[in-house]
Formats: structure tokens, C-alpha cells, sequence
């Protein structure tokens, strides 16, 4: 059995093309398969996006062998640590989209949208104004259920069920965004990259987070941020110092 803390985590997605991803399939599950990594890989045309956890070695390897790859060169992970692998078994698909949105004329692997850091962002949210001294506003992209286990203090919550619903979410509410610095953000980075592109198309100054949710916890920690937040495996929610809550593991 693991011993605390030994069994790495990492989340990582990257818009870029992929003209072959059921060929692509099957290379990467026989991979990971061998150095003994558990999650979910989702390959698609516009992008590979990834959970997987397992041995350092083991998980380290692999990004660095899928980076080897020049579609994937620039692929950045996140990092976390559990006393125990979080996923059942290795699953690796192929899907229309890496993150379904049903807008297809969004395309992330064509151009990313303008993304601010956390360093940045911490320091608007400090003053109450970006650089320029115009309001900042904060989208959470995320569903409800998200949502409810923790966001950013003051944060726009459209309750949406689903990232297919944002799109007509961000249209109806366009008018108290305009004339406004818009952050947009999510777990990893994956959803708010797609939703910025989409409230800059609706003529909106936006930008993504970098890094999203769990970049601004390893770089911020918990400043202005209200709870812990969702994570897609069996530790549910991670806290600001990227743990298991305290709730899940006692």
C-alpha cells in the first residue's frame, strides 16, 4: 500500500491539433498502461486533455515521453499529492471535443485567448481594479455543483448545469460585462480558455486565468477565494494547498 502522500496527481490539457486521434488511441493507453498510471486521457481533433495519477516516476515519465511528441511540446501539468491513487482503473478516449462546448467556430487550437496570471490577478483583486483602473470582473465557468463547493469571493455564478449552456449564459448577461475587465475560470484552465474566446467574440474584454483554479492555488494559495474546489476523481475537492479536505480523509 502507498505510503502518505506518495502517489503523484497531475491534470493537463493543451489545445493542438490532432489529425490522427484514433490512431493516437491506443499508443498512449499502452504507455500508460505500462508505467502503471490510472485516469482518464480524452483525445480529440482539437486537443488531448488528461487525469492521471500513479507512481512520480512513473507519471513523469510519461508527460515527458508525450511532450517528446512536437503537438504536445508545450503541454504544462498540475501537480498534487494523495495517500492513494484517486481513479479505479486507466481509461483513454476519443471524443469530438476535449471540452464540449457545441460551438464549433471556437477554436482554441487556432489562437489562445489573452490570459492573465495569478501574480496579475492577485494584484487587481487587492486594489479592486485592474491596471488600467477599470472594475474587474470574475466569470466562473463551471457548473453549479462546482460552484458550490467554493469560488472566487464575488465571482459571477450563471448556475448553468452544463458548459454547453455558458455560451447563451455569457449572451444574456453581456451587458454586465461590457465596458468591463472579465476573468474568466475554471478548475484547470481547460473551459475558461473556450469561454474567453467566446465573450471576446460577443465584443467583451476577457481574458482566461492561467493556469485556472489550481494554478492560483499553487501560485495565491487561498487569497480571495471562498471553500475548496471540485476536482473530477474520487478525492472530490482539493483545499488551496491542493490536499484532500480534511472532511475525506478523516
Amino acid at each position: 500500500m502507498a505510503s502518505a502522500a506518495s502517489v503523484l496527481n497531475v491534470s493537463a490539457y493543451l489545445f493542438t491539433r490532432i489529425d490522427d486521434p484514433a490512431v493516437l488511441r491506443p499508443v498512449l493507453k499502452e504507455r500508460a498502461a505500462a508505467a502503471g498510471l490510472r485516469g482518464t486521457i480524452l483525445l480529440a481533433e482539437e486537443g488531448i486533455n488528461l487525469f492521471l495519477a500513479g507512481e512520480a516516476s512513473g507519471v513523469r515519465g510519461f508527460v515527458d515521453e508525450l511532450r517528446a511528441d512536437a503537438r504536445f511540446a508545450e503541454l504544462t501539468t498540475k501537480e498534487s499529492w494523495s495517500d492513494a491513487v484517486p481513479f479505479g482503473k486507466l481509461l483513454v478516449k476519443v471524443k469530438r471535443e476535449i471540452i464540449r462546448m457545441d460551438r464549433p467556430e471556437v477554436r482554441p487550437q487556432d489562437g489562445r485567448a489573452p490570459a492573465v496570471s495569478p501574480a496579475t490577478l492577485r494584484r487587481w483583486l487587492d486594489r479592486g481594479v485592474d491596471d488600467e483602473g477599470r472594475e474587474v470582473v470574475l466569470v466562473d465557468t463551471r457548473n453549479a455543483f462546482e460552484v458550490d463547493y467554493g469560488t472566487f469571493a464575488g465571482a459571477k455564478d450563471w448556475r448553468i448545469e452544463r458548459f454547453t449552456q455558458f455560451p447563451d449564459a455569457a449572451s444574456a448577461h453581456r451587458d454586465e460585462l461590457a465596458g468591463k475587465t472579465v476573468v474568466s475560470f475554471c478548475t484547470g484552465g481547460i473551459r475558461c480558455e473556450k469561454a474567453a474566446l467566446y465573450l471576446r467574440d460577443e465584443g467583451l474584454d476577457a481574458y482566461q486565468l492561467d493556469g485556472g483554479i489550481l494554478g492560483w492555488f499553487a501560485d495565491q494559495g487561498g487569497a480571495h477565494w471562498d471553500g475548496d474546489c471540485f476536482v473530477f476523481d474520487e478525492r472530490e475537492a482539493v483545499d488551496a494547498g491542493l490536499s484532500a479536505r480534511a472532511s475525506l480523509e478523516a
